[in-house]
């Protein structure tokens, strides 16, 4: 994953390293790196201010020409997208489910995203993830839209062994809601995810309908499922969705795919709302919390 975003900070690394660190040198090398990020996904403002902020620090640095100058540019590289990644202040959701333990209240998590982008699944491998995590959680289907969501939301639910609460197809999305974190009170389960019906911006009678659910449910954090393999589009489809409700955080699936590696850093910049799971493959196992550590060395090590 990520090998064309790589290849790019390779370039650049190896064009720069024999030259003398000075602003004619650099100009051609930077303006090459920052194509290739656009090339793969990241967003052109994002793209300019990695060249801009690696251009400050390589030539605002004494550096004696007997040192590691690769190591040193390999550096600059890292603490720049480091700072990108930071921007959207990530936080980890197993501490959040501790935080409203002890208020003896279950975490509210309402999962939205467009059609196609592995909603329904990502929401079985989140469950998967709390309960190998030792969290009760539950699933509520507020998909009562699509033909075979139930069914779906079931069997994935039934793999990790988690309780789904539903409703009739077309009955009143936000009565599941309700019905799902009343069950989750009384018995004390730890966390609750909603799973909504996929929609298309454009549509507004749904994205009303995803207003109500959100009013309902009051969630502590509304989470966008984007797939990594649409890059740049993925932050517009949280912006447009961000004009009609909230959103916290966001979830990439098909990470293990995605040969570009742009979206991350232009999500995670852009919307200024941190990326709290990257989807690494097929199996319910294959979710993990996105961690810039892991990133940085997915795309800079070489």
């Amino acid at each position: 994953m990520f090998e064309k975003i790589k290849s790019g900070f390779q370039a650049f690394v190896k064009s720069v390293k024999t030259k003398e660190l000075n602003e004619k040198n650099v100009k051609e090398s930077l303006e090459e790196l920052k194509l290739a990020l656009v090339k793969n996904d990241v967003a052109y403002s994002v793209a300019q201010k990695i060249s801009d902020d690696v251009k400050e620090k390589i030539l605002g640095t004494r550096i004696d020409r007997g040192s590691k100058i690769e190591a040193f540019l390999k550096d600059a590289i890292t603490s720049t997208v480091r700072e990108i990644l930071q921007v959207s202040k990530p936080f980890n959701l197993l501490d959040k489910v501790k935080g409203k333990s002890e208020q003896d209240a279950p975490l509210v998590l309402v999962f939205l995203g467009v059609n196609g982008t592995g909603k329904t699944t990502t929401i079985a491998k989140v469950a998967n993830y709390f309960k190998k995590n030792g969290v009760t959680c539950v699933i509520g289907a507020a998909d009562t839209f699509r033909a075979g969501a139930l069914e779906q939301l079931e069997k994935h639910a039934n793999n990790v062994g988690v309780r789904v609460i539903k409703h009739e197809y077309k009955s009143d999305p936000s009565s599941v809601v309700f019905d799902t974190i009343s069950h989750a009170q009384a018995r004390h389960i730890k966390v609750v995810l909603i799973d909504t019906a996929g929609r298309q911006v454009i549509d507004k009678n749904l994205m009303r309908e995803m207003s109500k659910i959100v009013n309902v449910a009051d969630p502590d954090y509304v989470i966008y499922v984007g797939d990594a393999m649409a890059g740049n589009d993925v932050v517009s489809q949280v912006e447009t969705f961000s004009q009609v409700v909230r959103v916290d955080a966001s979830i990439l699936t098909k990470v293990d795919a995605d040969i570009g590696g742009g979206a991350a850093l232009s999500v995670a910049y852009l919307t200024k709302r941190p990326i709290v799971f990257v989807g690494i493959g097929q199996g319910y196992d294959d979710l993990q919390p996105f961690d810039a550590d892991w990133f940085l060395k997915k795309i800079i090590e070489f």
